[in-house]
């Protein structure tokens, strides 16, 4: 697909990742992209979407939009995480098709896979178990888009993919402590211990689950790709194939900080997902995807911007 020719709606393209997809498309020339305001359009409610797509006339539609949060946030709103991410998947690849809509982005959910799936994770295994408990809802809504897709792809020809994102960490992030994921959570945490002249920062769990990051840059870059280059069934893993534990990733960002105390681990909250990795061959042989930017410089990356934003004294 020659994206300087397409309308571009990209939903969720005020937010984290789509700030970057936006300029992704902005750099291969994309001039007609529209960013639709959840004050204007709210993607849960099915008229709002027809109204959107009526405004918006899109020939391309990168579905980043959703209802998102760390363990706790997952914990707290289990039924709004799930109907609302459910809702607006259902509603918006529904309206597209009948619109008429060429090809759409879909976004899923590392959360989507089997709690003790095979490491790494292969798109075959999604099917094969039921997601970590705490942020099952919202997995299992996202899931549905692969599942809506598919189907889609079949009876109606509409030309729809799924991409299953790993962890993104950046710039842009959300650090409020009540909804961030574990990256900001971490910085945000260890800068307000060294404003305070604390020397210890306590986390959640035990600090032995693993997971993978993935760079918010380079998961755009993926999107973009994506939408240029493929258009098959099967679901696709973005990621950089790199596991890493909790309890290192803490001392990782310590220490890159200047951080000089210790964590303490609070074993009565969860640790979620007992281990994260993807298998990342599919998106380098389907369309070309690898990850380039290193964890260390992204993560240098992500504490220099919270840090121009005003860190923990904001």
């Amino acid at each position: 697909m020659d994206l300087t020719t397409q309308r571009v709606l990209v939903t969720g393209g005020a937010g984290f990742l789509g700030s970057f997809v936006v300029e992704a498309l902005r750099a291969r020339g994309v001039r007609e992209i529209f960013v639709p305001r959840s004050t204007e359009y709210d993607l849960v409610d099915g008229a709002a979407v027809r109204r959107l797509l009526a405004d918006a006339r899109p020939t391309l539609i990168l579905h980043l939009a959703a209802r998102v949060g760390g363990i706790g946030a997952n914990r707290e709103n289990p039924g709004k995480f799930f109907h609302d991410n459910l809702m607006m998947g259902v509603q918006l690849i529904e309206e597209a098709r009948r619109a008429g809509v060429a090809k759409l982005v879909l976004t899923g959910t590392i959360c989507a896979y089997p709690k003790f799936a095979p490491v790494p994770f292969s798109e075959d295994d999604l099917w094969n178990g039921y997601p970590e408990e705490t942020n099952a809802p919202y997995g299992l809504a996202k899931k549905m888009l692969l599942v809506q897709a598919q189907a889609y792809r079949q009876q109606y020809g509409t030309n729809a993919v799924v991409l299953f994102p790993v962890n993104l960490y950046g710039p842009r992030d959300n650090f409020d402590l009540e909804t961030s994921h574990v990256i900001p959570a971490i910085i945000h945490k260890v800068d307000a211990a060294m404003q305070q002249g604390r020397a210890t920062v306590a986390l959640w769990g035990d600090g032995t689950p693993t997971r993978e990051f993935l760079y918010v840059a380079d998961c755009a870059e993926g999107l973009v790709l994506a939408a240029e280059r493929y258009d098959e069934p099967d679901p696709v893993n973005l990621g950089s194939g790199r596991e890493v534990t909790i309890k290192d990733l803490a001392e990782v960002t310590g220490r890159a900080m200047g951080f000089k105390g210790r964590f303490t681990w609070d074993t009565s909250k969860p640790n979620g997902q007992p281990r994260r990795c993807l298998d990342v061959r599919r998106a380098k042989e389907r369309f070309g995807f690898e990850a380039r930017t290193s964890f260390e410089e992204g993560l240098a990356r992500t504490i220099a911007w919270w840090r121009e934003q005003g860190g923990a004294r904001s």
